[in-house]
């Protein structure tokens, strides 16, 4: 009489992920928690709302000098919308923790972007965001005539192919970002676009000028420069 053979069921990516040698143990438990049913599962992600929280409160408090207006109740009303988001994009992206650092510091890392995100928000919020090239002054330095008159030169130009050369979203974007120092993640929740939409939108912008400028043999620097 023969033994049927045992079923064996192919590995799953997020379970492979459990199961990789690399992962330190704490992580390991981390990641089998999060992906638990039932009790498990709501201990681990309370435990891990907890360390979330304490990461947006340390970047509230260290981010704090740019909000002097704001008092402590709204402060910490920030961290928890702040943890509260940051524990949501964690577990939607549990699949892309590769185990190059500890879960720990892994998931730390959206807390502190997101407390950052928030608090630029509310440092713009009620402001009317400067879409008109107010900004032009800070780009002229010091310097002797001929350099002055060098800028001078280089300033036109720049303001003849902002006008020449961009549409009129283009120049929106370009004077919000790069002249008016309008943070990306505001201006794409007053312009109902995302951060994505903003980079390549400046990137053209940007590629616009550096043609146009070195077709007139001039050149500019970090005006034009790609934002990292």
């Amino acid at each position: 009489m023969s033994v049927a053979s045992p079923i064996v069921e192919p590995v799953t990516e997020p379970v492979a992920a459990v199961l990789d040698p690399r992962l330190d143990d704490e992580s390991r438990r981390w990641l089998v928690g999060l992906r638990a049913e039932g009790a498990e599962k709501d201990a681990a992600v309370e435990r891990l709302h907890a360390l979330l929280l304490r990461a947006a409160r340390f970047e509230v408090a260290r981010r704090r000098p740019m909000l002097p207006h704001l008092r402590g109740g709204e402060l910490d009303e920030i961290a928890l919308e702040a943890a509260g988001d940051a524990l949501m994009s964690v577990i939607r992206r549990l699949d892309d923790f590769r185990g190059t650092a500890r879960f720990t510091t892994w998931a730390y890392k959206f807390a502190l972007l997101e407390a950052a995100v928030k608090l630029r928000r509310r440092a713009w919020q009620g402001r009317e965001l400067p879409l008109e090239p107010e900004a032009w002054s800070l780009l002229a330095g010091g310097g002797g005539a001929d350099l002055e008159a060098e800028q001078s030169e280089l300033l036109d130009a720049i303001r003849r192919a902002i006008e020449s050369e961009l549409t009129p979203r283009q120049r929106e974007v370009l004077v919000a970002l790069a002249l008016n120092g309008v943070p990306i993640d505001v201006l794409a929740q007053r312009l109902d676009t995302t951060r994505g939409a903003l980079y390549k939108t400046l990137h053209d912008a940007r590629r616009k000028l550096r043609a146009r400028l070195d077709e007139q043999g001039l050149s500019v620097g970090s005006f034009t420069e790609e934002t990292r």
